[in-house]
């Protein structure tokens, strides 16, 4: 599948294709021989300037990878990232510099992601000051106005990460990456280690923060519910490949992918009177390093087909902006 075949008329910001990356694994030191984990296999997307795109799947199956790859963390093996038309990694490490400073990093764990050794007000400086943003003199009222913009009292800046709460330290992160003025922000699970009372706080605070600011995210996660509060388009990931991406309403509404209606339906209703029936999924998901060679979700699926073991499905467009890889629609 090509990538342009999802474009939309909207403005495109990020514009992903067939973004691959693989780990080598030294399985024997005698022999010298090297095995690979696919960790992203052909990945596809594109997001709109100012919309969020919710990237969901099990623990494992490239999404992580994913974003720090966006983030220049890790190398693609393969693929192109376009953003705002050039391609990210035809560029010189010093052309690189310019376009990575509008793409920020809100990482998953508030308590390890802030250093214990620098006040709140030193780490919101440090990109501004690095990057050399703002004249000194400027930097301090910087650091007011980002602590302002998250919800934090001024006179949080004199203070140590180990003063604040889960969801304060989430909020100061937060602050960093709005330091460098950023268009696009990864926020890779924000909300998984904070209480779930807390969790609607951040949600509400990156909401405002998108239209406040015209930003545009990056949202991984594992809860389908809180990707459907924030995202405008949501793509489902399994094992390394991209099985189904569509707008929020017509995902949540009729997910075509078997892999997608299994996730929906361990998603408990708000609504008791509708219950839905559960999809159990049997068996285990197969290993990254030798991947299966026709679908990687047959052998799991409630819906297989036997040509699901030999041939890998095609993503295709399958109803207006409703893309899935599955044999039941190719």
């Amino acid at each position: 599948m090509s990538a342009a075949t999802i474009k939309t008329e909207k403005d495109i910001l990020l514009d992903v294709q067939h973004l691959t990356k693989r780990f080598a694994i030294d399985t024997s030191r005698i022999k010298r021989t090297k095995h690979f984990v696919q960790a992203v296999s052909d990945v596809s997307f594109q997001i709109n300037r100012g919309e969020a795109f919710g990237l969901v799947g099990e623990s494992g199956c490239g999404k992580t990878t994913i974003g720090k790859m966006l983030v220049n963390l890790y190398k693609p093996t393969s693929g192109s990232i376009f953003f705002e038309g050039v391609d990210l990694a035809a560029l010189r490490p010093a052309e690189r510099k310019q376009y990575y400073q509008e793409i920020q990093l809100i990482f998953q764990d508030p308590y390890s992601s802030l250093n214990p050794r620098m006040r709140v007000g030193d780490i919101i400086a440090e990109p501004i000051i690095t990057n050399r943003l703002l004249p000194k003199e400027q930097v301090e009222d910087r650091i007011n106005e980002l602590l302002e913009h998250v919800g934090l009292a001024n006179y949080a800046r004199n203070r140590y990460p180990h003063e604040f709460s889960g969801g304060q330290r989430q909020r100061i992160g937060i602050a960093r990456a709005l330091a460098m003025s950023p268009k696009l922000i990864v926020c890779d699970e924000p909300v998984s280690a904070l209480d779930v009372s807390i969790q609607a706080q951040v949600l509400n605070l990156l909401d405002d923060l998108k239209h406040e600011f015209g930003l545009t995210y990056l949202f991984i996660a594992h809860g389908l519910n809180v990707v459907k509060h924030v995202s405008d388009q949501v793509g489902v990931m399994y094992l390394g490949k991209l099985f189904e991406v569509a707008p929020k309403k017509k995902l949540f509404g009729n997910p075509l992918s078997p892999y997608s209606q299994a996730l929906l339906s361990a998603v408990p209703s708000v609504d008791p009177s509708k219950k839905r029936q559960r999809i159990i999924l049997e068996g285990d998901v197969p290993s990254p390093i030798n991947p299966p060679p026709g679908c990687r979700f047959s052998s799991r699926c409630h819906k297989k087909l036997p040509i699901c073991d030999e041939l890998e499905p095609e993503f295709i467009e399958v109803e207006p902006e409703h893309f899935c890889a599955c044999h039941l629609y190719s």
